[in-house]
């Protein structure tokens, strides 16, 4: 009789779940908590918020001051589906929310949105003392491991729990950065229970590049002035060239025409048209050497240089030749780091195992928020306003749920 009764007593009942302590899931909470729903919040690490804190090591980009459509547009694939939630609560809503947590903010030249202070630690402090004073219970070391019935699993410090909530938010992070969290375990459970996933794909990633003994020497150059061409995209933007290939923002816009299977080619000369640069090459070099007539004449970097050796060998002889090679280098690249390396995850939760309020069309009363929903976006804010949006739905569709209504009228209300 004794076995029989321990499941009994490690199922706990509660209101209102939130299994993910990071962005998306704390506003989830904070949602609920000001619909008079203070919410269970569980984390699978030691303390909450990792990823979080370590994006905001240097520099928090919290949102961009953007209007509306030119941000939404971002999303690309994402952007109809986000439009509702971002409309809701966009860059002003993200900034608003942030100031009121006593967090000053300032807009950079480019329109990115940061704290005064630089980092993300005094944000984090200030809004968990929020959520505790609404009443939010936060426990840590809690990893989800699937379902029993209506009640969630979990692995704790004091062995198997259950807990049967009545709505219950997912906010579990994507793939990437495992130490921090974001480990993608829980969608082992979630195809058990027969919910529809996209495979995570790297989002904002490197790529890898097996280099020439040569371009050792150019390892940390950064590449400026350049535009990166895959697809039907091009971009304008700067990258580094590593040991491990290239890196940065520049490489990061390019990311979806790559995991499209699209080539890429690198334009040496962005504001030079082939004819002007052909002409320029013409132009007779007198005692100079070939490299520097091409250096000087163009005004190509050493790195800009190298690397045009790397991909097209020695330039052809012919002006008009060099100049077009020049504008469409190939990139020779081994596909993207590995996923664990990558700043963000495409993939997740697919947008069809979903209805408009976020909730799972396999387990009424469960809903999913932030990285862990299959969308994609750019660094420079969008990130992180997205899980705050999304968040911020799932929290309103729950608490809508717990009172037997709806937010979008998508879902039918529970029964008694």
């Amino acid at each position: 009789m004794a076995d029989r009764q321990a499941p009994e007593k490690a199922t706990e009942q509660v209101a209102a779940l939130v299994i993910g302590a990071g962005p998306a899931g704390l506003m989830a909470a904070e949602t609920l908590a000001a619909a008079g729903v203070p919410a269970l919040v569980v984390d699978h690490k030691p303390s909450v918020a990792r990823k979080f804190l370590m994006a905001g090591r240097s520099g928090l980009n919290l949102t961009r001051d953007q209007p509306h459509g030119a941000f939404t547009s971002a999303y690309t694939e994402g952007a109809d589906w986000l439009e509702p939630m971002l409309a809701a609560f966009g860059p002003a809503q993200a900034r608003a929310w942030a100031e009121g947590l006593g967090q000053p903010l300032f807009a950079g030249s480019t329109g990115r949105v940061f704290p005064v202070a630089m980092k993300a630690s005094p944000l984090l402090r200030a809004w968990l003392a929020r959520l505790a004073e609404a009443g939010v219970t936060m426990r840590t070391r809690w990893r989800f491991n699937g379902w029993d019935g209506a009640a969630a699993r979990f692995d704790t410090p004091e062995g198997p729990r259950r807990v049967l909530a009545d709505a219950t938010v997912l906010a579990m992070g994507g793939g990437s950065w495992a130490r921090l969290g974001s480990d993608g375990a829980w969608t082992a459970p979630l195809a058990e229970a027969g919910i529809g996933l996209a495979p995570f794909q790297p989002s904002n990633a490197g790529l890898r590049v097996d280099w020439s003994g040569h371009m050792a020497r150019h390892f940390g150059a950064p590449m400026k002035g350049v535009a990166l061409v895959a697809g039907g995209t091009r971009h304008r933007g700067e990258f580094v060239v590593s040991a491990r290939g290239l890196e940065g923002g520049g490489i990061y816009a390019i990311g979806p025409a790559v995991r499209a299977g699209h080539a890429v080619t690198l334009d040496l000369l962005p504001d030079l048209d082939a004819e002007t640069a052909a002409a320029r090459l013409a132009r007779p070099r007198g005692k100079q050497s070939r490299v520097n007539h091409l250096r000087r004449a163009l005004h190509l970097a050493p790195a800009a240089m190298a690397l045009a050796r790397e991909w097209a060998g020695p330039l052809p002889d012919d002006p008009a030749a060099a100049a077009a090679l020049l504008k469409a280098i190939p990139v020779r690249h081994a596909g993207f780091r590995p996923l664990d390396e990558a700043i963000s995850t495409a993939g997740g939760v697919t947008r069809a195992a979903l209805d408009a309020d976020l909730m799972l069309r396999a387990r009424p009363g469960t809903f999913c928020a932030g990285e862990m929903l299959d969308w994609d976006a750019p660094t420079g804010g969008y990130l992180l306003t997205a899980c705050l949006a999304t968040g911020r739905r799932a929290g309103q569709s729950a608490a809508a749920w717990l009172a037997n209504e709806t937010v979008t009228g998508h879902h039918a209300p529970r029964l008694g």
